[in-house]
């Protein structure tokens, strides 16, 4: 199982809001979640993903409603989404926002990841749920689309806007509440699917969105950037050094004396425990630069000689010649490809 991880306050609060919406009360649940009431009254607050798939669990043993999951999508909000939802607000297009789901969905909580994928005129989101649970998981994957579809259309402000087709790993919740997912999604609906994910018509990406604000998108990508990297920052040796990387990079340094002073650690101490972590210091270096570089081009309009620059590199080429050999595309290609 992959690590539950953390959620975001935000995404517990859309549950919460459907739940008091059909007159539960949650307070017991969050009890036996292990969750203090109080953190639904903060902005940035983070829970333990064990906690947020426990909550869901109570929520759906109380409520016995085979579409729960579904419901729950009607109470999407930009603030669901935390910072990612203000992003894709200030988005110019659907297909800008789509964009940055994928970088910053961590932001969200661990739930889950999503890869997109082109297949001629058709768009595919795919969702992968970390969470193992065979009682959870069917009712968030179904949360996690009707969020998405239902958000897409506020975003557009287009109430017609639906995809193509849906396809749902979890068993049908029978023939008669089928039909609550194709009125909602006005698409044809397949369960027992082999994976789950949405497929939009290309066209669609070029829905112009209701509120479009570069500058500010801008703006708020830097700070999500910076809460990516605070949540990337374990306390583990491997999760410091990469995080010290990180640092070092924002100025353009590499030495890897440094990152070891800011650990109180010899250089020789630092290459000594890395060893045995079983990694090498040019190995993580190496991850972070590529992490960095990726986000660079996919959400900055950061020349790439001052991207080279800032991680690092002495030469642009060297850049050139090392990124495509992660990638298999040059950084131009790589940042023409996710535009």
């Amino acid at each position: 199982m992959t690590s539950p991880g953390t959620v975001s306050v935000a995404a517990l609060r859309q549950y919460v809001r459907a739940a008091e919406a059909s007159g539960i009360d949650i307070r017991p649940l969050i009890a036996l979640a292990g969750l203090d009431p109080a953190i639904l009254e903060t902005d940035d607050g983070r829970i333990n993903g064990e906690q947020f798939q426990s909550f869901i669990r109570q929520l759906v043993e109380l409520a016995n409603n085979p579409i729960l999951g579904l419901e729950t999508g009607d109470f999407v909000q930009p603030g669901s989404y935390s910072v990612l939802g203000y992003i894709t607000m200030s988005c110019s297009t659907l297909g800008e926002a789509i964009a940055r789901i994928a970088p910053f969905e961590k932001l969200v909580g661990d739930m889950g990841t999503t890869r997109l994928s082109m297949h001629g005129d058709t768009l595919k989101l795919t969702w992968n749920c970390n969470y193992d649970d065979p009682l959870v998981r069917p009712h968030l994957v179904d949360n996690v689309f009707a969020s998405w579809i239902n958000y897409a259309r506020w975003l557009a402000d287009d109430t017609t806007t639906a995809p193509t087709a849906v396809q749902l790993r979890r068993q049908s919740p029978g023939q008669k509440l089928e039909a609550a997912y194709q009125d909602r999604w006005r698409c044809p609906v397949t369960f027992k699917a082999e994976e789950d994910c949405i497929t939009l018509p290309k066209a669609l990406l070029d829905t112009r969105l209701r509120q479009p604000d570069p500058l500010l998108r801008k703006t708020l990508e830097a700070h999500a950037l910076i809460q990516l990297a605070s949540l990337e920052t374990g306390d583990d040796l491997i999760s410091k050094v990469k995080h010290s990387i990180q640092q070092q990079l924002n100025h353009g340094i590499t030495r890897q004396d440094l990152v070891a002073e800011d650990l109180g650690l010899t250089s020789r101490t630092l290459q000594r425990k890395l060893s045995q972590e079983g990694v090498s210091y040019q190995r993580l270096l190496d991850e972070v630069r590529q992490q960095m570089a990726e986000d660079y081009l996919r959400n900055t309009d950061m020349a790439i000689p001052d991207i080279a620059l800032r991680l690092g590199y002495s030469e642009t080429t060297s850049f050139h010649r090392k990124f495509k050999a992660v990638v298999g595309k040059t950084p131009g290609e790589f940042r023409r490809g996710e535009s």
